[in-house]
């Protein structure tokens, strides 16, 4: 291996300054001036001795600054391809890898760099299958000089990155559509046709991220019952987001063939643990249930912030009765609390992005009873009943002084108008 570095580059770069130079207080020679060119590393995989001093020497008559490595062989080459994120100058032919597999391999060692690959005057053909099969350029060995080199070198870089940016902005739109299709599937369009209660949702994504968690709700009425639920799967990433979805739809299922209330929750928990991508996944959720006629209804939670009651323009949290997250302990028994939701009065479904916001400032989270007081605060300020979820997020927001972490789903239930 052979190391050459930088002064090659500034000895050209000086003498051109020298001949430049005045010859007198008010007559220039030349007054062109080079753009500064960024330093390139170059990774040189030759092994003919003539032909890597020629490309050294060519390069070192160029205003380009390089650093530049030498090796002969494609294991002497592998030592370094690992992270490089310069230019490599291949020859196609070496003593251990020829043709195109040696340039797939220098492909795969090392996707970050650029790939320039050196044929014979004979082999051209294979410079052009090299571009195909992803090398940014080729050149013909005996037909470059030092410009076309330094050229290449720069097009090729510049292409790679071109490149690297295209397949961004691919992945980004890719997420995107994957990320619309798992909001479809966590936040669906309730079924409340025929249910006295009416509904607002609202979604915001955790630090403003491309990609939902696995917040989810649904509402559903059935046979005279309107079922409301709101779960969050632990943990962001798009296992979560499926999982989401899986629970969510089932939920409706559950419901929508009737399988009774009761056993909705742990039929619920046999499919989490069934589909869950590892062990440690759990879901919180809570599920109320009104019957049409009724001003009484049935809330279950499981390891969920308890809604809350907005009632005369003043917000408490329901005390019902706590229960495991879905996947922890089996939902073997029915804890269902018994509450009053008059005519006029509304609930408050949230997941714990809301209330894991700081109070302030960390280690202090607002929890369930800073939200009430927010709720509260913002009812005292005249703020409309639909208008509350978005203000609450924003007033979490200045409280945690910054975005919040997790995501935040809400579902707004009113039973008739709301006062």
């Amino acid at each position: 291996m052979k190391v050459i570095g930088d002064e090659a580059a500034h000895a050209a770069n000086g003498a051109a300054t020298r001949g430049s130079a005045a010859l007198g207080d008010d007559t220039v020679l030349d007054d062109r001036v080079e753009a500064t060119v960024e330093s390139v590393d170059v990774l040189l995989i030759e092994d003919d001795p003539g032909d890597a001093f020629l490309a050294e020497e060519l390069l070192a008559d160029t205003a380009l600054a390089t650093r530049i490595t030498w090796v002969s062989t494609l294991k002497a080459a592998r030592e370094h391809l690992t992270d490089f994120r310069g230019c490599v100058l291949l020859d196609l032919n070496l003593p251990d890898g020829h043709g195109l597999d040696l340039l797939r391999e220098v492909l795969g060692t090392a996707p970050s760099a650029a790939v320039v690959v050196f044929t014979g005057l004979d082999d051209e053909h294979e410079g052009i299958a090299a571009v195909a099969a992803g090398a940014q350029d080729y050149l013909v060995k005996g037909q470059v000089d030092g410009s076309l080199l330094a050229r290449s070198l720069r097009y090729s870089l510049e292409r790679r990155r071109a490149d690297e940016n295209a397949r961004q902005l691919r992945e980004a739109r890719m997420r995107a559509r994957e990320n619309m299709r798992l909001e479809r599937g966590l936040l669906p369009q309730v079924l409340l046709g025929r249910s006295p209660l009416s509904h607002r949702a609202y979604y915001r994504p955790g630090r403003k991220r491309a990609l939902v968690g696995g917040d989810f709700y649904d509402a559903v009425e059935k046979d005279g019952t309107t079922h409301v639920i709101i779960g969050d799967v632990s943990g962001h990433g798009p296992d979560e987001a499926a999982l989401g979805v899986s629970l969510r739809i089932a939920w409706r299922t559950l419901v929508m063939s009737g399988v009774a209330e009761e056993r909705v929750l742990p039929n619920l928990e046999d499919l989490l643990v069934s589909e869950r991508a590892q062990e440690e996944m759990y879901a919180t959720l809570c599920m109320a249930s009104l019957d049409t006629g009724s001003d009484r209804a049935r809330v279950r939670v499981l390891g969920h912030p308890p809604p809350m009651i907005v009632s005369g323009g003043v917000a408490e949290e329901i005390q019902a009765v706590p229960q495991p997250p879905l996947g922890v302990f089996p939902v073997d028994q029915d804890e269902a609390t018994e509450i009053v939701l008059a005519k006029g009065t509304s609930m408050l479904f949230y997941t714990d992005g809301l209330v894991d916001a700081y109070d302030g400032g960390p280690p202090a989270r607002l929890e369930v009873a800073g939200l009430r007081r927010m709720v509260n605060g913002a009812l005292g300020q005249g703020v409309a009943l639909n208008n509350l979820p978005e203000h609450l997020v924003d007033e979490a927001e200045r409280s945690n002084g910054g975005p919040l972490q997790d995501d935040v789903a809400m579902l707004l239930v009113n039973h008739g108008e709301p006062e």
